[in-house]
């Protein structure tokens, strides 16, 4: 890679992160450009040089942001399956992954959730693409599971990776916002009783 390529890189992400921050903290609609270039340390100039508009911006952070999410489940389930684990095994070590994940990008986390509730942006139809992206990673866990007989073929494997995905989303904002004293371990080792007791349908 070369030296403008990964200086161009440097200031995408530093775009990344003045946006995500600055949306989250001030919706997306007071947040202007040139509040994104000062954050940012750059000319306004720079902001249209890498995204055709702040539509875009927030598009591509949007799917910048879930990809790495969903690179940080498959990279945490296919950990488990290397060393012989359960798909069950491989679920609970995707929830540790996200706390994980969230704890790093809370702005990120905080701002994707409150965009799925909203049904009037431009970029919908993007939310929807890669909200799809992370839970496929969940889905495919499940079915490998089911196929396997470690889970019943009755679950519902769409409806059942979304419960998942909203599980550790919501919980970890909780923590955040309402119960920041607790570890991380805690809050991992709750959810994983509920994923242990309830989708497995044993307890831990």
């Amino acid at each position: 890679m070369d030296s403008s390529t990964t200086r161009r890189d440097a200031t995408r992400r530093r775009l990344f992160e003045a946006a995500v921050t600055l949306i989250a903290e001030q919706g997306f609609s007071s947040t202007t450009v040139d509040e994104i270039a000062e954050r940012a340390g750059v000319a306004k100039g720079t902001v249209y040089y890498n995204f055709a508009s702040k539509n875009v911006l927030f598009e591509e952070l949007l799917r910048h942001g879930i990809e790495l999410l969903a690179t940080s489940l498959q990279a945490a389930s296919d950990e488990v399956a290397d060393r012989g684990g359960r798909r069950i095994d491989a679920l609970d070590a995707m929830i540790r992954a996200g706390l994980d994940f969230i704890s790093r990008y809370p702005a990120l986390t905080r701002l994707y959730v409150a965009e799925l509730w909203r049904t009037n942006r431009a970029w919908q139809s993007t939310l929807m693409v890669v909200r799809k992206r992370a839970i496929s990673v969940v889905e495919e866990v499940l079915r490998e599971a089911v196929a396997d007989g470690e889970l019943s073929d009755e679950i519902d494997i769409p409806l059942t990776a979304s419960a998942l995905f909203g599980m550790v989303l919501v919980a970890a904002l909780d923590w955040q916002s309402y119960q920041p004293d607790r570890s991380i371990d805690e809050v991992h080792a709750a959810l994983s009783r509920l994923l242990q007791g309830r989708v497995s349908g044993r307890d831990a």
